[in-house]
């Protein structure tokens, strides 16, 4: 089985699209080069084999898109109950070293919509976490789950809480409010002018609100106005 769909990914690859990935993933070496939706594609055949949560557990993996499959199929995990499906997530985060595979495991995670107070404790531990990739993990889950009327207060004073030097953890943290500032622009303003961020996650975090096209121009002057 693991032979066979490491021979599948192989038979995958775009060379073209392989530079071009390592280029967005620096020191992710063993990049076979499969595009994404081709690679989310063959997934969804995978999970309809009886046996494929097999392949989730399987720890000799040898190139990123190995992991990559295995991030995607828990999301196509069906009929779980949350308090097994999240002691598989827990093992995988262990294999999370890109922001590559932690977004997009982090986004196919479709089933925390429908249990989210049970999530957001579990993500809530990784926030302590000194290790890069589990602290960014655990600002995407809030990210694509958590920016709603019930919890952005919690998220944006999550956020002035993160202290770590980690290009990813800034850059998550930037993405993160800034998606939150389209969604609920006065609460995020009235944070913004009084937080406690980094003057880099700051100001790259009015950067990304200034490019988003859901941002009025007349806003964004006034955002531009507030860099530190």
């Amino acid at each position: 089985m693991y032979e066979k769909i490491r021979q599948d990914l192989l038979n995958l690859q775009d060379k073209k699209y392989q530079q071009f990935h390592r280029s967005l993933c620096p020191g992710t070496n063993n990049i076979i080069g499969v595009r994404i939706p081709v690679l989310r594609a063959y997934a969804k055949k995978l999970s309809k084999q009886e046996n494929f949560k097999e392949y989730i557990s399987f720890n000799e993996t040898v190139y990123y898109e190995e992991i990559m499959l295995q991030g995607m199929l828990i999301g196509f995990i069906k009929n779980a109950d949350i308090t097994e499906l999240l002691p598989i997530i827990k093992n995988f985060i262990l294999k999370i070293d890109n922001w590559a595979v932690c977004d997009i495991f982090c986004s196919g995670l479709k089933t925390v919509n429908k249990n989210k107070e049970t999530v957001w404790k579990f993500i809530r531990k990784y926030l302590k976490s000194k290790k890069e990739f589990e602290l960014r993990f655990a600002i995407v889950m809030m990210l694509d789950y958590f920016i709603d009327e019930k919890y952005i207060k919690d998220v944006l004073n999550i956020f002035d809480t993160v202290k770590h030097n980690g290009y990813y953890v800034k850059m998550a943290v930037a993405w993160a409010i800034s998606a939150a500032f389209v969604k609920f622009p006065q609460i995020t303003m009235i944070y913004l002018k009084k937080s406690n961020l980094d003057i880099w996650t700051y100001n790259k975090t009015l950067q990304k609100i200034t490019e988003s096209l859901r941002v009025s121009p007349k806003t964004k002057e006034i955002i531009k106005k507030m860099k530190r």
